[in-house]
């Protein structure tokens, strides 16, 4: 039998393991920012949004070197293509301006700038 990397048994064990880093790395990301916010006197709910807006890119970063050390940069495209298939379940999360570094990039600075205005606004 024949072992391939970019077969469906191959790409489920993958997403099982991405699903499974997602919260831990959420929580990992995210208490500097919420340790930040909660120094500045800023409201626990606003604190809470900007900690889980700040720690997505650095998670989905994680995830999609994950993705590329699994299957290789040339090959990670099929996983994405499968995953895509698989919209209302565990597929949902995925869509692909998720992995531009510009989109989490600009999650990055959208947290920061959230921050800030709550900071000077006081809200």
């Amino acid at each position: 039998m024949r072992y391939s990397e970019l077969s469906e048994k191959n790409y489920r064990r993958i997403c099982f393991i991405n699903w499974s880093l997602t919260l831990p790395m959420i929580v990992l990301f995210a208490w500097p920012y919420y340790l930040v916010a909660t120094w500045t006197g800023i409201s626990a709910a606003i604190a809470y949004v900007g900690a889980f807006v700040f720690a997505l890119p650095f998670m989905m970063t994680v995830l999609h070197g994950h993705v590329t050390m699994a299957l290789g940069g040339l090959h990670r495209h099929h996983y994405y293509e499968w995953l895509a298939g698989y919209p209302m379940s565990i597929g949902f999360m995925f869509h692909p301006i998720m992995f531009r570094t510009r989109f989490r990039i600009s999650l990055v600075l959208l947290a920061c700038v959230l921050l800030a205005l709550s900071y000077f606004l006081r809200w």
